[in-house]
């Protein structure tokens, strides 16, 4: 192993130092397009322009089947980017990943990555992706200018929320604006909504067991974390339009009620994506200042304020020095740097330069990430599809719609008892 490192870290730096005298070729799978893309191409040209190794990428808006097509004919792209973990534990399991603890340089790792990067990466003894950016999802939006002009204060602990939801509905605010539609996708961010209780009020190893479906989701600690969510989403006094508002409205345009005069609602919880949809339909507002954020708060003490997100996960698939050198590349500062600048990502390496961040509010949410010292996956990414993008979207459009919470739970438990 330590030869095997030995070499990849000879190879890149002969690499970097010899400039387009280096050949070679990488190729690589993504879903990226359009805007994504062209970010991904300046860091693919980045990596040419020092090693002199050509990335060749395959884009595709269904990876998971045509990754497992190559895989299962014996001819994987040297590097692709990954669906989530439940996908890589899948390919680990299929013998087709390759182990980046032989690859990636162990102190680079160990000093500029926090351990909840490395956790996220890690199975069966081996680390297998490198999650090269990340999209924080723990972050509740709302006016600074609103709130101290109501004198509303922002709250760190769950009963300080409910103290603020009473106090704005006494006011004659709505505290929430929330947005299910997606198409067909519908119902995502709810689940959202969910898993981001389920960290707080059960914990990161009892929410990593009910994605594992290690407990039903007729398990009373499932049941509570819908329930928090339903006495707010079921709720006409604190979610603007009620439940048929709520199910009716595109999860895009629902941050718009911030921004009506008056404001029809105080909050919204939402990724960190949600700023261009706040300046598409709002030009004149300046992020940051016209809205902020703040982390979605913590619930029960024991389990502190963990972080939810989603991040962009690459796997080796292919023994090849090529390889290795793009992925120690993948995760660098200098690299990430380029995506978070271009696209207001936010990187995993500590090192990355907070100047490259387009603001100070993307500035602030990548401090907030890399200080967490728990970060856990999407949940409904991380399920077996039927469950995480089929039972669990419909069976909390089917709660918001008023039906009763133990027959949604035995909904969603047969189709995990049938997929698991």
């Amino acid at each position: 192993m330590k030869r095997r490192v030995l070499l990849v870290s000879l190879l890149l730096v002969l690499a970097l130092s010899l400039g387009a005298s280096a050949e070679g070729v990488v190729t690589m799978m993504g879903v990226w397009g359009g805007q994504e893309l062209e970010a991904f191409q300046e860091v693919m040209d980045a990596f040419t322009a020092k090693t002199g190794i050509t990335v060749q990428f395959e884009g595709t808006r269904d990876l998971p089947t045509l990754l497992q097509t190559r895989i299962a004919a014996g001819n994987p792209p040297d590097v692709a980017a990954l669906p989530g973990p439940g996908a890589m534990k899948e390919y680990v399991e299929q013998g087709a990943l390759i182990d980046l603890n032989n690859v990636l340089d162990a102190k680079v790792l160990a000093e500029d990555y926090n351990d909840a990067w490395i956790e996220l990466g890690t199975y069966q003894d081996g680390l297998y992706a490198l999650t090269f950016a990340a999209d924080i999802k723990s972050l509740v939006w709302y006016r600074p200018d609103v709130f101290a002009e109501k004198g509303y204060e922002v709250p760190a602990t769950w009963e300080e929320m409910e103290a603020l939801m009473d106090q704005m509905v006494a006011n004659g605010d709505t505290p929430w604006a929330i947005g299910l539609e997606s198409g067909a996708a519908s119902g995502w961010p709810a689940t959202d909504w969910i898993e981001d209780i389920m960290l707080r009020t059960a914990g990161p190893e009892v929410y990593d067991q009910w994605v594992n479906h290690e407990i039903p989701w007729t398990d009373e600690r499932v049941q509570e974390a819908f329930e928090i969510f339903g006495k707010i989403a079921r709720n006409s006094d604190y979610v603007y339009g009620g439940p048929v508002t709520v199910l009716s409205t595109n999860f895009g345009d629902s941050v718009a009620e911030l921004f009506t005069d008056p404001p029809r609602a105080m909050m919204h919880r939402q990724a960190s994506f949600v700023t261009s949809f706040i300046q598409d339909a709002n030009p004149d507002v300046v992020i940051g200042e016209d809205v902020a954020f703040f982390g979605f708060p913590m619930i029960k003490p024991e389990h502190g304020n963990p972080m939810l997100g989603a991040g962009d996960m690459i796997g080796q698939f292919n023994d090849t020095p090529e390889a290795a050198a793009f992925m120690n590349f993948l995760a660098s500062p200098e690299a990430q740097e380029i995506w978070a600048n271009r696209l207001g990502k936010l990187g995993t390496n500590n090192k990355i330069d907070p100047a490259a961040y387009p603001d100070d509010l993307t500035r602030d949410m990548a401090r907030l990430l890399n200080e967490a010292d728990v970060f856990r996956f999407d949940g409904s990414d991380s399920m077996a599809a039927a469950v995480g993008s089929g039972a669990f979207w419909e069976g909390v459009l089917m709660y918001v719609g008023g039906d009763d919470l133990s027959d949604v739970l035995e909904f969603i438990e047969n189709v995990a008892a049938d997929s698991y």
